[in-house]
């Protein structure tokens, strides 16, 4: 069965837009019609975000209140509002157990993973009310239990997975709130990491991406406040 989704005059905000799934979520949203405002602390590579006419770069920090607020004001001005939060700035660090841990890896992993996915919803939330709109962030497969060496990590994701199923409940009805939960992501930096792995059983960023563009669309109106596996095999 082939699906075809149409986005047109439907604005996405995605955030972590200048990495392997970020860019990949951009892509989609624009594939299907939909106005892309990408933001990330770092302007993307030259050819990571193809389809330029859909997708405008906000370069912003997520972990700054004051940045987050006056780019959600910049989108909201320049496109009339939001329809749909994809929260996928994130990021990984590990290997040690928890007492050889410093707080530094805390404050990195809980301020990347967890108060982008806070602050984006917070200030998002007025405009998706406004349109009844969703939001999908990105939780772990690894946040599902404990495990050795990446304790923080984890704990973070955890976080994002409950705050999702949060903003579903207080806002039952009106906007739509569900995480994804992906395993080890297809992405050079990964392959790199993990030359010796079975690389073929990873699950590509499109193919997350194209869940996420399903969980804001018309076919998932009665699912909120779900944690969907994207791990495929691996």
């Amino acid at each position: 069965m082939n699906v075809e989704f149409d986005f047109a005059d439907d604005v996405a905000l995605v955030t972590g837009a200048s990495g392997a799934l970020g860019s990949a979520v951009c892509a989609t949203f624009a594939d299907v019609g939909a106005t892309v405002c990408a933001t990330d602390v770092v302007e993307p590579d030259e050819d990571a975000l193809p389809n330029g006419d859909r997708i405008q770069f906000y370069q912003a920090d997520f972990t700054d209140e004051s940045e987050v607020e006056s780019v959600l004001d910049d989108i909201v001005a320049d496109h009339g509002g939001i329809d749909y939060l994809a929260n996928i700035a994130g990021t990984w660090k590990g290997g040690s157990p928890v007492e050889d841990t410093d707080a530094d890896t805390f404050d990195l992993l809980f301020d990347v993973n967890l108060k982008t996915a806070f602050l984006a919803s917070k200030h998002a939330l007025p405009h998706l009310r406004d349109r009844e709109g969703a939001i999908v962030s990105v939780s772990a497969r690894s946040s599902l239990e404990g495990g050795e060496g990446d304790a923080l990590y984890r704990a973070s994701k955890a976080g994002v997975r409950l705050l999702t199923e949060s903003i579903a409940e207080e806002n039952a009805g009106v906007v739509r709130a569900n995480s994804v939960m992906p395993s080890v992501i297809d992405t050079p930096a990964n392959r790199e990491m993990m030359p010796d792995a079975n690389h073929d059983k990873w699950v590509s960023p499109a193919d997350i991406a194209e869940v996420i563009c399903v969980l804001c669309s018309d076919a998932t109106t009665v699912t909120s406040g779900a944690a969907v596996p994207v791990y495929g095999e691996a």
